[in-house]
């Protein structure tokens, strides 16, 4: 049995955390680690450059078919870097996290981070994607209010603005960036099955 799924798109893929390998790491490795998760009882479906209707038509059905008791999802940021339409990420984003919803799962996901930040993009151009990012996370807050969803603010965390938590491309976390969210999230995981509020210093002191 599958006890942890995880969708989205390169963030979830792990882009910017390259093993010796030569393939991604990311967070969801470094999760499971945190959480005992074995290797063979986690499915990560995150593919790059994913979008949430993507992620709607290609990774939400093999979720739902083998419903795994943890899941986790980040996506988004495709939607918008590229044309967006506010209602209809909104109701993807309904889509995504009220089908996920239930009484035998947890879900989570995070807010999104301030990446216009460090993008090497014209001021003007800078201020709208900042501004879309801003409607998203209000968004992301009502919807996973609604539909039960442990949310990860990452927007809140200043280790974010932190040029080493980002790969050289601006776009995804370093393994630093990793390490911290898979701390963060298990921290948000462990916090919500004891019923305590969630507190970012839990978390302050990892590594990568």
């Amino acid at each position: 049995m599958i006890r942890l799924c995880t969708l989205g798109d390169s963030f979830v893929e792990g882009r910017g955390d390259p093993a010796p390998s030569g393939i991604w790491r990311g967070w969801v490795p470094r999760l499971c680690r945190l959480l005992d998760v074995p290797d063979g009882r986690v499915r990560n479906l995150g593919t790059h450059r994913a979008t949430t209707r993507q992620v709607i038509e290609q990774q939400l059905p093999r979720a739902l078919a083998r419903k795994s008791p943890v899941i986790g999802v980040v996506v988004g940021v495709n939607d918008l870097m590229g044309a967006f339409d506010p209602a209809r990420f909104r109701s993807d984003l309904f889509t995504i996290f009220g089908r996920l919803a239930g009484p035998d799962t947890l879900v989570f996901t995070a807010s999104y981070a301030d990446i216009p930040a460090n993008l090497p993009v014209p001021e003007a151009f800078r201020a709208l994607l900042r501004e879309r990012f801003r409607l998203a996370n209000d968004m992301l807050t009502a919807v996973t209010a609604a539909t039960g969803t442990l949310r990860l603010d990452v927007m809140a965390d200043a280790q974010w603005s932190e040029p080493g938590m980002w790969s050289p491309d601006g776009l995804h976390p370093s393994a630093r960036g990793h390490q911290r969210f898979a701390e963060g999230v298990a921290a948000l995981i462990g916090q919500a099955a004891t019923g305590a509020p969630y507190d970012p210093r839990c978390h302050e002191k990892g590594n990568t």
